[in-house]
């Protein structure tokens, strides 16, 4: 799995190599970075947003452009995984501090320059359009109503729109994590093992193949 500012970077390079032409990138995006919501959602679990789709690929046939892009945000975890482990970066100390979270924050920070619009992105997410109620109800994932399921999704995007305006730091991080029911408690000490993990020179190249060798 990897965090937000990553799966927008991947989608970066997804969208700028062979995709379909129908494609909306803006909806896209908005779609690749929304499987997390349930991290400040409690009646939203992993199985509404990470088991949605019968098969995880690179197939978006029948599905819209934010569909296409909460599925790519699913293939990208599992492929992310699949490089990690490919050269044991699992072995390195801290790698895996927090169930990875360490070391997805890492990724964030030193790949955030690969993407080079982040003002356009900030005003999207702070003005999400309204027609992403359609594409993606309240039902599909667990929330109770259809006007609680919009705040919610303003809320996560509002988030993350705060968290990507500029490059991670210590303090934009741990305001970002405290955001998240699921590390409130854990966001010092995420914090600390992620800049341990940033001194291990094998540990940040590697994080930054996961970019290059995504798609």
């Amino acid at each position: 799995m990897a965090s937000q500012i990553a799966h927008i970077v991947y989608a970066k390079k997804f969208l700028e190599d062979d995709h379909p032409s129908w494609i909306n990138r803006d909806e896209f995006i908005l779609g690749c970075v929304f499987p997390d919501i349930r991290r400040i959602d409690d009646t939203i679990s992993r199985k509404d947003t990470h088991m949605h789709f019968e098969k995880v690929d690179l197939d978006f046939s029948g599905l819209n452009s934010f569909e296409a892009g909460w599925k790519f945000h699913l293939y990208c975890d599992m492929k992310r995984e699949e490089i990690l482990r490919k050269y044991n970066f699992f072995s390195l100390p801290s790698s895996g501090d927090f169930y990875g979270q360490a070391s997805k924050e890492l990724e964030d920070k030193l790949i955030y320059d690969e993407y080079n619009n982040w003002e356009k992105l900030v005003h999207l997410f702070n003005n999400v359009p309204k027609n992403l109620l359609q594409v993606s109800p309240a039902s599909t994932c667990g929330a109770k109503s259809t006007r609680g399921w919009h705040e919610t999704m303003g809320l996560w995007y509002a988030i993350i729109a705060n968290y990507i305006k500029e490059v991670p730091n210590e303090k934009s991080i741990h305001v970002f994590l405290s955001k998240q029911k699921a590390w409130v408690k854990s966001a010092d000490g995420i914090v600390e093992s992620m800049k341990t993990l940033e001194q291990n020179k094998k540990a940040v190249e590697i994080l930054k193949k996961v970019a290059k060798e995504i798609i």
